[in-house]
């Protein structure tokens, strides 16, 4: 349905200050193609992907390939989705964009726009990659949306807050109520919390230590504005599966 998770895409004014925070944190800059028509960045951990757009977008959008675009957003109007954007053209780079019921964006875009992340990439500063989370005023009716998008449940807690991890196209989708974020985010298991207070000292990143989500120890924001979650352990239980389901929801 989604297609493969390719990348968290972020608008910021200033790519080289977000770019150097990323890079700082130890991210390495992927080579991008030029189907873009604005500037355009992309820092990546190995695993993780953030792309970085000076354009404006309605909010970070999770974005996916699928080489059929045009057939895809068919069979989605059909279903009565509506498109925050739609562009479909033979001569033009195929993309579609789409809110989920708690305004998140997420896009879909016919061909990769960057280079493949190398394998061997260590791990950021920031450690592990877990999940990027979206707040959401309702975790099981968010749930009930994204299942068909994302059939594969990964874990779910319901104390202290209600949780759930999708698998959604390859990405690590957490879903949760917590009052503790203000918009998307990234979380990330930190094994080397040493290194990460040297560069919080160093280059006076705007961080807070028990941000109140999670148990995580701290948050780091991104000029941009996102923010990213650090923690001892992965926060949440056992694995857990649904049955795939070609069903959409009812929008």
């Amino acid at each position: 349905m989604l297609g493969r998770f390719l990348e968290f895409g972020v608008q910021t004014s200033d790519i080289i200050e977000s770019l150097g925070f990323y890079k700082l944190l130890g991210f390495h800059e992927l080579e991008v193609g030029d189907m873009r028509t604005h500037k355009y960045a992309v820092v990546s951990d190995g695993e993780l992907c953030i792309g970085l757009h000076d354009r404006e977008m309605a909010g970070p959008a999770l974005t996916f390939v699928h080489q059929e675009v045009a057939k895809q957003a068919r069979s989605m109007t059909d279903r009565g989705f509506d498109f925050e954007l739609l562009q479909l053209n033979e001569d033009a780079f195929n993309e579609l964009a789409f809110a989920c019921e708690d305004g998140h964006l997420v896009s879909m875009i016919e061909a990769r726009t960057f280079s493949q992340p190398d394998d061997a990439a260590e791990n950021s500063l920031c450690g592990g990659w877990l999940e990027i989370t979206l707040p959401v005023r309702d975790v099981l009716r968010a749930g009930r949306f994204w299942a068909p998008l994302a059939p594969e449940l990964l874990r779910m807690q319901e104390e202290p807050t209600t949780h759930m991890r999708f698998n959604a196209g390859g990405m690590s989708l957490g879903l949760s109520e917590s009052i503790a974020l203000t918009g998307p985010s990234l979380c990330f298991k930190c094994d080397n919390k040493e290194q990460v207070w040297i560069a919080l000292a160093k280059h006076g990143f705007t961080h807070k230590e028990f941000p109140g989500f999670e148990g995580a120890f701290m948050s780091v924001k991104a000029p941009e504005g996102t923010e990213l979650f650090l923690f001892d352990e992965d926060f949440l239980g056992e694995t857990y599966e649904v049955e795939e389901s070609d069903e959409l929801p009812n929008l």
